[in-house]
């Protein structure tokens, strides 16, 4: 009987936040790009599903335009800029969980994760932004412990699709070879999608922070960056910096531009997942270009690009000419038309110890920027708002494989057009 009083009081606890709370959800940066987005698809899908939600903005005139926009009279705001911690305070006072669009996050994304932190109440966004989350991490995963705050980064294309899509491989190594792989590839096979100025800007400060941080730049080649620390010695991962021909799928390869920060989170989520994949674990990310001479001409002008793109990111003066007249605007971003035209394909490879293999498959119907990540962000924040109690995850930093699980990966493919699949070896 003794035992069941700590339960008792834990779902006591939680009916009286629950209470004291007018909301489930609130969407801070209602109305930038994906925030737009974000408050469409809430309103016109995750709201249906028993879901309290409200936006919040900088600006009271451009959130009446949003909710005017949406045909949502209605619909609850709240004024609070990213940097007025007595306004971010209030809005966790009014709900169990804020999700955040509000990026660059390593401009202005800290204090809204040290209210939460501080205060219990849960989040999650879209960063992909690795620097910053070492730094969240390093300065406020002790006090969301404390607090019972489940704070979860990464919730849009980068890193739900790797970060699952593996978890889900992993689950299905299980059951069919009673042990994980401790070898997985991620392989991009199509993808079609815009680019936002958000995006670009969060980018260009990446590259820029490393530009001027030499400790940066080498802790950003660390794939165990976001990872604790451990007694053990970890394997040495993969790295594809130019071109490279992969026989498992028969392709050539070119370097993923989401590969630094997804395998960064699949590598925490080892760290973090009870049981692990493994001490040994490896795991990669790619995209296919295609066989033969082709496939390999096509794989070196994308490393070539991509290559280029970074340099010259790194210096002032093209920095400046990519913002000015390559890279889309802040506000800016893919066409409703766009986004509907676009989707992901991403190929999965595992190998257990044993030399036991599988192949998975995950899809989205949507632009992976921005119409199928506005669906995931949702997903994820319904997930974590109606599904996950505290007393299911206690309090910290996860990712969304280690928080989120079968759970997401169930509404994901209910609610937000994406597909997990098993493909015939």
């Amino acid at each position: 009987m003794r035992q069941d009083r700590p339960q008792r009081r834990h779902r006591q606890n939680e009916a009286q936040t629950m209470a004291k709370t007018s909301f489930d959800v609130i969407v801070f940066g209602a109305t930038s790009f994906v925030g737009q987005l974000l408050c469409r698809y809430l309103l016109e899908n995750v709201g249906k599903q028993r879901l309290r939600w409200a936006m919040a903005g900088r600006s009271q005139a451009k959130l009446e335009q949003l909710k005017q926009a949406l045909g949502a009279e209605g619909l609850q705001t709240f004024v609070a800029d990213a940097a007025d911690e007595s306004a971010l305070r209030m809005l966790c006072g009014k709900t169990r969980v804020v999700v955040s669009t509000v990026g660059p996050y390593a401009l202005y994304g800290e204090t809204l994760v040290r209210v939460c932190a501080d205060s219990g109440t849960d989040y999650c966004d879209l960063t992909g932004e690795v620097q910053w989350i070492k730094r969240m991490l390093d300065r406020y995963e002790s006090t969301a412990k404390a607090s019972g705050a489940r704070i979860v980064h990464c919730c849009g294309f980068d890193s739900i699709p790797s970060d699952l899509g593996v978890h889900f491989l992993q689950q299905r190594s299980r059951e069919q070879f009673g042990a994980p792989c401790n070898r997985i590839k991620m392989r991009v096979k199509a993808m079609r999608g815009g680019f936002s100025g958000g995006t670009a800007a969060s980018l260009l400060n990446v590259v820029k922070e490393a530009a001027a941080d030499p400790a940066l730049r080498k802790s950003l080649n660390d794939p165990y960056l976001l990872c604790p620390s451990t007694d053990y010695q970890r394997p040495r991962q993969p790295n594809l910096r130019f071109t490279e021909f992969d026989a498992d799928f028969r392709s050539w390869m070119a370097p993923f531009v989401m590969a630094s920060i997804n395998t960064r989170i699949v590598q925490r989520s080892n760290a973090l997942a009870d049981p692990t994949y493994g001490e040994d674990f490896i795991y990669d990310e790619a995209t296919m270009t295609g066989t033969g001479l082709s496939g390999r001409l096509a794989a070196t002008a994308m490393a070539a690009g991509i290559t280029s793109f970074m340099l010259a990111s790194a210096l002032a003066p093209t920095r400046w000419a990519l913002e000015r007249f390559v890279l889309p605007a802040a506000g800016e971003g893919p066409s409703p038309e766009a986004q509907a035209k676009g989707y992901f394909d991403l190929r999965f490879f595992g190998q257990t110890a044993k030399g036991q293999h599988l192949r998975c498959k995950v899809t989205g119907d949507r632009d992976p920027g921005y119409g199928s990540t506005a669906k995931m962000l949702g997903q994820a924040a319904a997930c974590l708002a109606l599904d996950i109690k505290k007393t299911d995850r206690p309090g910290g930093f996860w990712t969304p494989a280690t928080l989120f699980g079968d759970l997401l990966v169930e509404r994901l493919r209910a609610h937000a057009g994406l597909t997990f699949s098993v493909q015939a070896p």
